[in-house]
C-alpha cells in the first residue's frame, strides 16, 4: 500500500488547513485511515482515524477543530484543521491499517505561527 499526502504548509494561529491522503496498492475492504503526527523531541502520537465503516476516533485535543472523512471509492482520507494553534506544529503522517499492518505516508510539514 502506497500513501501520498499533501495539503500541509505554513498558517497563522487560528487558521485552518486541509490534509489529503491518497491511498493505492493492494487493499481491502476492511481498513482504517488517519493521521499521526509527530513534533520535534516528542513521540508520534494519533490525530484522528476513521474506519472503513466510517466510524471515528479523535484525541481529545482535537476534538472539535479538526474533522476526518475519507472518500470510500477513491480511498482517500481528509483531515481538516481549524482553530490550529503553534503546539500543532508537526510532521503529519498518514496512516492506512489492515489485518495488524501498518502503513505510512512520507509525511507533511504543518506549522502554526504565532
Amino acid at each position: 500500500v502506497q500513501l501520498v499526502e499533501s495539503g500541509g504548509g505554513l498558517v497563522q494561529t487560528g487558521g485552518s488547513l486541509r490534509l489529503s491522503c491518497a491511498a493505492s496498492g493492494l487493499m481491502f475492504s476492511i481498513n482504517t485511515m488517519g493521521w499521526y503526527r509527530q513534533a520535534p523531541g516528542k513521540q508520534r502520537e494519533l490525530v484522528a482515524d476513521i474506519s472503513s465503516g466510517g466510524t471515528t476516533v479523535y484525541a481529545d485535543s482535537m476534538k472539535g477543530r479538526f474533522t476526518i472523512s475519507r472518500d470510500g471509492p477513491k480511498n482517500t482520507v481528509f483531515l481538516q484543521m481549524n482553530s490550529l494553534k503553534p503546539e500543532d506544529t508537526a510532521v503529519y503522517y498518514c496512516n492506512y491499517h489492515q489485518f495488524s499492518t501498518n502503513y505510512w505516508g512520507q509525511g507533511t510539514q504543518v506549522t502554526v505561527s504565532s
